[in-house]
């Protein structure tokens, strides 16, 4: 005998209760939940940088190694272009470039145009030798990349030359 098989009664679910309890509690917890302050927001970590002040010293006038980087108006390229200011400091550096072969030197060379960081680490070498109490300053056209000036701190570096002035141009009254 066959069965009868019941017809099946589906069920109404009503989710009005459902959806009023979900934003009682989603308002409950916006209202008990506390939020971070600016104290607890900040970093973890402190930074301090040194102070600074704008240096009014002038360059000496003596013992002092002046390393210009330019390009070169006719050739076009960037060159290192070195020179001492005392008189007899100029002979030393001429007779130490004399003797390291420096290409292009002769008796009345005064200024030496460098494009390559291997002489330019040899002339600050032979400027240290020639007079040790010696300062140092950089002076870089401001069309330049920082590339050139990079090249240069980098190489006093390795010859233990670490201070040195950089020279820029004064500000005039705003």
């Amino acid at each position: 005998m066959s069965k009868i098989k019941k017809k099946r009664i589906g069920f109404v679910l009503d989710m009005t209760p459902l959806v009023d309890i979900t934003f009682l509690l989603l308002t409950f917890f916006m209202f008990t939940a506390k939020f971070k302050s600016d104290s607890e927001n900040q970093q973890k970590f402190e930074i301090k940088r040194p102070r600074t002040q704008s240096d009014t010293a002038k360059l000496p006038d003596k013992d002092l190694v002046m390393i210009k980087i330019g390009a070169d108006s006719v050739s076009k390229d960037t060159a290192f272009y070195v020179s001492m200011i005392n008189e007899q400091d100029i002979i030393g550096l001429r007779q130490a470039m004399f003797e390291a072969k420096f290409p292009g030197i002769d008796e009345k060379t005064s200024v030496y145009k460098i494009k390559d960081t291997v002489w330019l680490g040899t002339i600050i070498e032979k400027c240290r030798i020639v007079n040790q109490r010696a300062a140092f300053a950089i002076d870089a056209d401001r069309r330049l990349r920082y590339y050139w000036v990079e090249l240069a701190m980098n190489e006093m570096r390795k010859k233990r030359a670490t201070t040195f002035n950089f020279i820029t141009e004064k500000k005039t009254g705003m």
